[in-house]
């Protein structure tokens, strides 16, 4: 096994990291993103065809970053202590942040990252026959506390 921490052994074949010696801490990580809505897709967030927009993409946000682990190959099953997934609106755009909570040996970057892709989809889903020009963009890590990295937050 190798003991580089990287996803390939030195064979350079693919493996899952192994975190067994690593503390078990509490971590948090938060990720963001947005989907550009045209005119008819904004007015269609107050009416929707198809149900509650906002709320039906929270909850499928929250599914996604329970089940990040079966979508990521490499990615650890992580015990989730919290998930938060919200919506702002913005001038032509939906912003949606998620944020993740735990105690585990390695971090839940991907846990938000995941759940706000899926969130964002499901914004999509809901609003395509309305606007299938909608654009999404911009998916990033913003904060991750905890491990033994530390600390770290997007520059603004």
């Amino acid at each position: 096994m190798a003991e580089n921490g990287l996803h390939f052994d030195r064979a350079g074949n693919p493996r899952m990291v192994d975190v067994t010696g690593k503390a078990l801490t509490a971590r948090t990580a938060s990720a963001r993103g947005e989907i550009l809505l045209g005119p008819a897709a904004m007015e269609a967030l107050g009416a929707p065809a198809k149900g509650p927009v906002e709320a039906t993409a929270v909850i499928a946000g929250i599914q996604a970053a329970k089940r990040t682990w079966e979508l990521v190959p490499l990615c650890h099953p992580l015990p989730l202590d919290g998930v938060d997934v919200s919506f702002h609106e913005k001038e032509g755009a939906l912003e949606c942040t998620c944020t993740v909570r735990g105690r585990a040996g390695t971090g839940y970057e991907m846990e938000a990252l995941t759940g706000v892709s899926v969130a964002l989809l499901t914004v999509y889903d809901m609003l395509k026959a309305v606007d299938r020009g909608m654009v999404i963009r911009d998916i990033r890590l913003i904060s991750k506390t905890g491990g033994k990295s530390g600390d770290w937050s997007r520059p603004r």
